[in-house]
């Protein structure tokens, strides 16, 4: 299909959500760009797709005064509403939500470079995960929709809201992985401050209207700008109760330090990785190649569960790193839209840069670009570099790249790539190829201490979005899944009576009533 068909209209939003209400901001904007160049001519020349409101401190008070009104001290319409009337907002927002596919579907493409195939499956993705939510929480619900009875005692036990959440997204998948974030921490009845990444923030404004609709006042604040004006100053206020990131550990760190009491701050947070692959001798090579290829440089490697770093040992190296620079180098290049683009521009105007500095620092060390295309540079992409033989003093071992190289290790003992992870300030995920158990079986049961996933015989991965996703070490703070979720931001919280005639009486008369929503047995279908 010709750019024509997706092409969009330049979207300059001046609206801002606060309070239910969508507030025409009147201060300094910013604009946004694609390093997406469609002009012809010789000069490069960024896309201009709109702008977005600069907000600064004053704005973000006023938001954190909405969600805390909201909340009310967990006196809110909210935090006490029937789960099964939470639940009915919250697919409301998803079915209006389907409405805007088409122009959110083009705005990754446009926005973050995303292919046209992974940009429609974040879309399709995201919605699936809103209605699995949904779903789980309803699970949740029935196993608390009865009371239990211990040392004669009834407790009637479910989970509660924390407060107010502060909500940071990233801009690799702006849209599913921020939605990871916000869609469980508003269903279990917190409020919440929601600002989209740098990257990827038009295409929340044709939701706007939507959270608007589907939600009482204050229950989602969204705002825009930059983080380092908006975030800090509602961090020390100290009335976020959570603190939910996906990003740079050094951010969580940064933003945690601002807040005067950390002892009562929840973090629910997805950071930094370096997962590797660790590749034996008896590896099927064509299955670890296409593997390692989908693992390494999907979405030009700018993933978190990217593999990060590939360990082959010595005995296939050669013939892996043959195979594997090959298989590169075929890889096709092209805009988000074009058939079969696999790789597509940066996003970043400053990354073909940064990938430059870590191939020059890694041969000046002595490593080699090994793939006859590795490191062609134009004014929004690096080609992906192999880079053989890396060692330790090089930059690309310690830093995740998140991009478009791929540094490859030969090993003789397993003990080599152990090693080095145990080191290693991340523990997200590995991928483990080989055939022979006798092997396999003792490194698992290693591994498995070491990250959150071992990937067998696969690149690791975030989904399915029902399995735990999780990190030691700087990768991760709680567990993100459908399931997991609704647990990391609630907390257990329990109405208890002794048994006798006078309570038992009481506890009926709730029940029968329904002047209380905690104390119910309904149970939702």
């Amino acid at each position: 299909m010709s750019l024509e068909n997706y092409k969009i209209d330049p979207i300059h939003c001046k609206e801002y959500l606060v309070d239910g209400k969508l507030k025409k901001w009147e201060g300094e904007t910013s604009e946004v760009y694609s390093t997406i160049d469609i002009k012809s001519g010789n000069k490069y020349s960024p896309t201009l797709l709109g702008s977005i409101p600069d907000m600064d401190s004053e704005s973000a008070i006023e938001a954190l005064e909405s969600a805390k009104k909201a909340f009310n001290r967990g006196q809110g319409k909210w935090p006490t509403m029937k789960v099964i009337d939470r639940l009915k907002c919250m697919k409301r927002f998803a079915d209006k939500m389907q409405d805007h596919r088409e122009v959110v579907v083009k705005l990754l493409m446009w926005e973050i470079g995303k292919n046209q195939t992974d940009s429609e499956k974040e879309f399709d993705r995201t919605v699936k995960y809103i209605y699995d939510t949904i779903d789980e929480y309803k699970n949740i619900d029935r196993s608390s929709s009865r009371f239990e009875k211990d040392s004669g005692i009834h407790a009637h036990i479910r989970r509660g809201p924390l407060g107010v959440v502060l909500c940071l997204g990233p801009y690799n998948y702006p849209l599913n992985e921020t939605f990871c974030l916000l869609i469980p921490a508003i269903l279990m009845g917190n409020t919440t401050i929601f600002k989209p990444a740098k990257h990827g923030v038009l295409l929340i404004s044709p939701l706007l209207k939507a959270f608007k609709e589907c939600f009482p006042p204050g229950v989602v604040n969204i705002l825009f700008g930059r983080g380092r004006k908006i975030c800090p100053p509602i961090m020390k206020t100290g009335y976020i109760d959570v603190l939910a990131l996906i990003g740079h550990s050094s951010s969580a760190v940064a933003l945690q330090d601002q807040h005067p009491n950390k002892n009562r701050l929840r973090l629910v947070l997805g950071l930094e990785a370096k997962n590797p692959a660790i590749i034996l001798p008896d590896a099927d090579l064509d299955l670890t190649i296409k593997e390692c290829i989908s693992g390494s440089l999907s979405y030009n490697g700018q993933r978190c569960t990217a593999l990060k770093v590939l360990y082959v040992h010595e005995s296939i190296v050669d013939e892996f790193n043959n195979k594997f620079s090959k298989a590169v180098d075929n890889l096709k290049f092209g805009m988000p839209w074009d058939k079969d683009a696999f790789l597509t521009p940066l996003p970043e105007p400053s990354k073909p840069q940064y990938i430059l500095d870590l191939i020059e620092d890694a041969v000046s060390k002595g490593a080699k670009v090994i793939n006859e295309k590795g490191g062609e540079v134009t004014d929004n992409y690096c080609y992906p570099a192999v880079l053989y033989p890396v060692n330790s003093n090089m930059k690309v071992f310690e830093e995740e790249q998140f991009g478009p190289v791929v540094p490859v290790i030969p090993f003789k003992s397993i003990d080599e790539p152990l090693d080095d992870m145990a080191k290693s300030e991340y523990g997200q995920q590995v991928s483990l190829f080989g055939t022979d158990t006798k092997k396999i079986g003792p490194l698992i049961d290693t591994l498995a201490n070491l990250v959150c996933r071992v990937n067998l015989n696969s690149s690791c991965q975030r989904g399915p979005d029902i399995y735990p996703f999780t990190g030691r070490k700087n990768s991760a703070v709680s567990t993100l899944s459908v399931h997991d979720a609704l647990r990391a931001f609630s907390i257990r919280t329990f109405v208890a009576s002794k048994d006798n005639v006078h309570n038992n009486r009481i506890l009926k008369k709730l029940l029968d009533s329904n002047d209380s929503n905690f104390i119910s047995t309904d149970y939702i279908l």
